[in-house]
């Protein structure tokens, strides 16, 4: 696969993109990327475009946001019985909402494989591929951008009507677009009658708690 990958011009004159120590990495994510059905190729190739883009304007190397966009489906393709016979075998933790939507799996278990079988022992990528489904309070500005780009393909506008209001706070202010997306996304949660995953709320609380002009609740 070429394009928008972490081949091309995400490959410096070492060969590594500027991140010798995940030379081997980049490679065996994009093997796996590779094996991955073409529609989610095609998604990864177009949320690496909108890391690219964001990673400067919050002062993280591009080429590392790329590589945490291509990492973070890996384990997008399988089954939901699989994710949770892969967690149980991994000594992952699962928790309720995830057993009644076992594709939430798919973060932690791809974390989990690229950690045992690829080499991953970078925290922070890891910990982005880990929760970029839910999103988490211990998320750093990589785990932040990885979380978000991927929310804001074009292809999930249908998902997500308010994306174009979305992108413009993450071009600017990271937080600012993470508590955006945790608001509307709990409110159509709720409103479908759907289970909310406790990290989401979590992450929603802590941030606004870090604000300083948050309101304090009419309890």
């Amino acid at each position: 696969m070429t394009g928008d990958g972490i081949t091309g011009d995400w490959i410096t004159n070492d060969g590594t993109g500027g991140v010798p120590d995940l030379k081997d990495l980049r490679k065996r994510v994009q093997q796996r990327v590779d094996r991955l059905p073409q529609g989610l190729q095609d998604h990864i190739n177009r949320v690496t475009a909108i890391a690219r883009e964001l990673a400067p304007r919050h002062g993280l190397d591009p080429h590392l946001a790329a590589l945490g966009m291509q990492a973070h489906d890996v384990a997008r393709a399988i089954p939901g019985p699989e994710l949770l016979s892969l967690a149980a075998s991994l000594n992952l933790p699962v928790d309720t909402v995830q057993l009644h939507v076992p594709l939430m799996l798919h973060g932690p278990v791809g974390a989990e494989l690229l950690r045992r079988e690829d080499g991953l022992d970078d925290d922070s990528l890891y910990q982005a591929v880990y929760w970029h489904t839910t999103g988490h309070s211990s998320l750093d500005q990589l785990g932040k951008l990885v979380f978000l780009a991927d929310k804001l393909d074009p292809q999930k506008l249908p998902r997500y009507p308010y994306q174009p209001h979305l992108r413009e706070l993450a071009l600017n202010d990271l937080d600012a677009a993470l508590v955006e997306f945790f608001t509307q996304e709990m409110i159509s949660l709720a409103g479908r009658g759907e289970l909310i995953h406790p990290a989401m709320l979590e992450a929603r609380n802590a941030l606004l708690a870090a604000t300083p002009e948050t309101t304090e609740p009419g309890y």
